[in-house]
């Protein structure tokens, strides 16, 4: 990264930043990536030990600030006491990458998680944009980032929740892009394919080709304020082209038989976690 580039970073969305999902994964990516740039960090995620051990490497490797907090966002009031633990410090970026879905057929699946999956997705995303919107707008500049998917442009079969919570996603960057540039705030939906990032693990799932978490931090921060959306990796590129001309009809059936392949090893009668833990810990 350039230092032009670094400046840039530390004067548009600096000196603070909020990542949540930061234990692990993509938000992990985007807490050290932001790090490395000089800003201070406010690491969001359920778990606490894994949270500290980054708070302090951070702190060692790059000199920077980081405060923790330990607390699950599937919680009604988790924006707005994220909110209030920011009162004294200047944030100018929210990464708002926490989240987790299922796969596998909806029927099978429990409702509860389901609910719980639109909670944290959804629900928890929408009630942070309000809040930080609010300082952002206030304080004339700053960002966010939202967590789309490849699987947010059409319907997908096995994953039909999931998918379509990150379409509710991605149609609310997109919408605020535009609402918020007249305040100087940037907004990105950032859309990336499978990641290496334990995610085939923990979603029973096989996947081939996946990327690392570092490059979808590192192409997003790049495009924040330049595009509306980023897709990182080969793969979410290659369907994005392959696809867009396409019936959208067409692309449900190609992303299903995508999905189908990542998902056959499983019982029709199960569900797994993708994309982490719930809330995305």
């Amino acid at each position: 990264m350039s230092s032009a580039f670094t400046q840039h970073v530390r004067r548009q969305y600096g000196p603070w930043a909020v990542v949540t999902g930061a234990s692990d994964g993509i938000g992990r990516a985007f807490a050290i990536e932001l790090a490395r740039h000089g800003l201070n960090l406010v690491l969001v995620a359920r778990r606490e030990p894994q949270l500290v051990a980054l708070a302090g490497e951070l702190q060692r490797t790059h000199g920077i600030r980081a405060r923790v907090l330990a607390f699950d966002l599937a919680q009604p009031d988790s924006a707005v006491r994220l909110d209030a633990a920011c009162d004294d410090i200047d944030v100018g970026l929210l990464v708002a990458a926490a989240g987790f879905g299922t796969s596998g057929p909806l029927l099978s699946s429990a409702l509860a998680e389901e609910r719980s999956m639109l909670s944290v997705n959804c629900d928890a995303v929408l009630a942070q944009c309000w809040w930080f919107g609010q300082r952002l707008r206030r304080r004339g500049r700053g960002g966010v980032v939202l967590m789309s998917s490849l699987l947010a442009f059409q319907g997908t079969p096995r994953a039909a929740h999931y998918a379509a919570t990150k379409a509710y996603i991605q149609s609310l960057a997109e919408g605020l892009r535009i609402e918020w540039a007249p305040h100087g705030v940037d907004v990105i939906a950032c859309a990336p394919g499978p990641i290496a990032s334990g995610f085939a693990q923990r979603a029973n799932m096989v996947m081939n080709g996946a990327d690392r978490p570092a490059t979808v931090a590192q192409a997003t921060l790049r495009a924040l304020g330049r595009r509306g959306t980023v897709r990182p990796g080969l793969l979410s590129k290659l369907l994005g082209w392959s696809l867009a001309t396409l019936p959208r009809w067409v692309q449900v059936r190609v992303i299903g038989q995508v999905m189908g392949g990542m998902t056959a090893h499983q019982q029709d009668s199960s569900t797994r976690a993708v994309g982490g833990p719930p809330a995305g810990a």
